[in-house]
């Protein structure tokens, strides 16, 4: 009798773990927020809380693909994925394409703005950064993980995510810039 109980209980958490990871793997998740949907507005609006640029907002955004870049500054897959991202901002220089940072820190020490500004310089990062140490904007959009790249139309609404590192010329990078170009082309 324990040894079929056993058994039974083995299974039941294999198939648990099963369903997991078949969430995991395929990008669904229970908590996912589904898609297309409106981008909620950002959620920090004093100057202190941006970088390289003054607060925005949704509608000074109206008529641009944006590409949302959850990251914090002590992930490798994070900062693994900048050079493909500054190649990605500087092919679409002249296009009605932006890239929007949104610092949100994993741990305390990530959360000091000076510390901050001084990886931003490293990482050779221009584009606008918004500093999220509260999390508000990374739950309003229901990123979970680092980095997490969401991809706005030009009327707002969140048309795409993707998860994990980005490296140039992966499978993973041309599927978002083909998605970027589809976006800049509607």
């Amino acid at each position: 009798m324990t040894t079929r109980l056993n058994y039974e209980i083995r299974i039941c958490c294999q198939s648990v773990l099963l369903i997991s990871l078949f969430f995991l793997c395929t990008g669904n998740s229970l908590a996912a927020k589904q898609l297309p949907r409106p981008a909620p507005e950002f959620t920090h609006q004093k100057s202190d809380a941006w970088l390289n640029s003054k607060p925005l907002s949704l509608e000074e955004l109206r008529g641009k693909v944006v590409l949302l870049d959850f990251w914090t500054f002590d992930c490798w897959n994070c900062y693994r994925s900048f050079p493909w991202l500054r190649t990605l901002e500087s092919q679409l220089e002249n296009r009605e394409f932006m890239v929007i940072g949104i610092h949100t820190p994993e741990f305390e020490h990530e959360r000091n703005r000076n510390r901050l500004v001084e990886k931003v310089r490293i990482y050779e990062l221009s584009h606008p950064i918004m500093i999220d140490n509260d999390f508000s904007f990374w739950n309003a959009v229901g990123s979970r993980y680092w980095p997490s790249f969401f991809i706005l139309d030009k009327k707002g609404v969140i048309r795409a995510s993707y998860f994990g590192q980005i490296d140039q010329h992966s499978a993973q990078a041309e599927k978002i810039e083909r998605m970027v170009e589809e976006l800049l082309s509607e």
